[in-house]
């Protein structure tokens, strides 16, 4: 099974995450989506909401993909902090059948120094990269919409409409647990 990898701290997950497994299966690379929240971030630079919010955020938000797109907990289970080479090669233990794809905008291949074992998780996961936010993919042509979580985070800081950034059922679980106000 042809199987992207998603991965990321999705803190809030926003539109930007909905549209790339889409696109991923739109374009029938893969034929599932496996979103993988970050359960401790590796650089540190990130101070994430609890990852029980972050876990139930993305399962709202993935819901409408549920019979393409799958929310994994996986790295709750796995060594500190999180990395995307100690989970794959977790994922192809438990799953050597798959035939793994990572999933990443166009501004992820830039930061490619500062990932763990960045040539191993390519041999084990071969990027499939959509352009994002006026980067373009030269293996796509397709830009997604520029959307960031730290642009939602801000935007319910100061209290501004959020138009349409996440999906409605994120929004709802935000305010209803009052997260990000600080």
């Amino acid at each position: 099974m042809r199987v992207a990898f998603l991965g990321g701290s999705f803190d809030p997950p926003h539109m930007g995450h909905l549209f790339l497994a889409v696109a991923a299966l739109s374009s029938q690379a893969v034929e599932r989506v496996l979103v993988v929240p970050c359960f401790a971030h590796p650089l540190g630079a990130k101070s994430p909401v609890a990852f029980e919010h972050r876990m139930e955020m993305a399962r709202l938000a993935f819901m409408p993909l549920e019979s393409m797109v799958e929310v994994s907990d996986i790295e709750s289970r796995l060594e500190s902090p999180s990395r995307t080479f100690n989970t794959l090669v977790e994922l192809k233990r438990r799953n050597p059948h798959w035939s793994l794809r990572l999933l990443v905008g166009a501004d992820i291949p830039q930061q490619r120094s500062s990932w763990y074992r960045i040539d191993d998780v390519e041999a084990m996961a071969p990027p499939l990269v959509f352009g994002r936010g006026g980067v373009d993919s030269p293996e796509t042509g397709l830009v997604l919409p520029e959307v960031s979580s730290s642009d939602v985070r801000r935007r319910l800081r100061d209290g501004l409409p959020l138009m349409n950034l996440v999906p409605l059922s994120v929004e709802q679980y935000v305010n209803e647990h009052g997260l990000y106000r600080e």
